[in-house]
């Protein structure tokens, strides 16, 4: 099997890039994780040195920006800080939720438990809020679309958590990493269980857009991450068999 690439370039020119890239790679060094594969030098590769100006979680996969100087790396770090930039996520979650959308602002601390995990404490955790809104369900699933307004650890995934609705194969805050399989959702479905392939093994968490200011001219830009091939697979199988397409309109 081919191997697939650890990203894609989105936007590239003299003060940032914009990659899209898989799922299992870190954006930048991680204290808790040091052998896990990282973005940042692999793609140091083709751009030279650059500067990580945001994360997102090493199973997500989409929109990751880097600046590729020190000036750069100071404005957008600053956007970021004073909530300029606008995130879009898109997410599967396992069972249908009865709100359409939801406004989630408890206070979450990273690295909580003994698994390093984020989580609700009231006494501790800083501020974090997200909207979700519910765009389409579909068989045992629904997708959600998350605007995170600030920019926690693991601050969706924890934020769904709560609402009993954690995302589809989330080893952390689901319970269990039940893979996405065809069989599961398709009734007549007369394929061997035992030979199976997951149709999605992992988070299904994509970092979608990403909307900010150019850090030289101030241009606003608004950038798009595909989906990777497993998480379009997914929505492709889902879109026909049960007519529920929310993204159809933004490929």
């Amino acid at each position: 099997m081919k191997a697939v690439a650890d990203y894609t370039v989105i936007y590239n020119d003299d003060d940032i890039v914009v990659l899209n890239k898989k799922s299992g790679l870190l954006v930048a060094a991680d204290r808790y994780d040091v052998d896990a594969p990282r973005l940042d030098l692999s793609a140091e590769k083709e751009f030279g040195r650059l500067f990580a100006v945001h994360r997102i979680d090493k199973d997500t996969s989409g929109i990751v920006v880097y600046a590729k100087n020190e000036e750069a790396h100071k404005s957008i770090s600053t956007q970021f800080a004073d909530r300029l930039v606008k995130k879009t996520y898109h997410c599967l979650v396992n069972g249908h939720p009865n709100w359409t959308e939801l406004k989630v602002t408890l206070p979450l601390l990273p690295d909580g438990d003994a698994r390093h995990r984020t989580v609700v404490n009231k006494r501790t955790g800083k501020h974090s809020e997200t909207d979700f809104k519910v765009v389409g369900t579909c068989g045992p699933y629904a997708w959600i679309i998350a605007h995170p307004k600030t920019g926690r650890t693991h601050q969706i995934r924890a934020h769904l958590q709560t609402t009993g609705f954690p995302i589809v194969c989330d080893p952390l805050y689901s319970g269990n990493q039940k893979p996405v399989r065809l069989s599961d959702f398709k009734r007549k479905w007369n394929g061997d269980t035992e030979e199976e392939r997951p149709l999605l093994n992992r988070l299904a968490l994509h970092a979608y857009q990403i909307e900010l200011n150019h850090p030289k001219t101030n241009e606003r830009l608004l950038f798009t991450a595909p989906y990777p091939r497993d998480l379009e697979a997914v929505r492709k199988q889902l879109a026909k068999l049960f007519k529920v397409d929310p993204f159809a309109d933004e490929e």
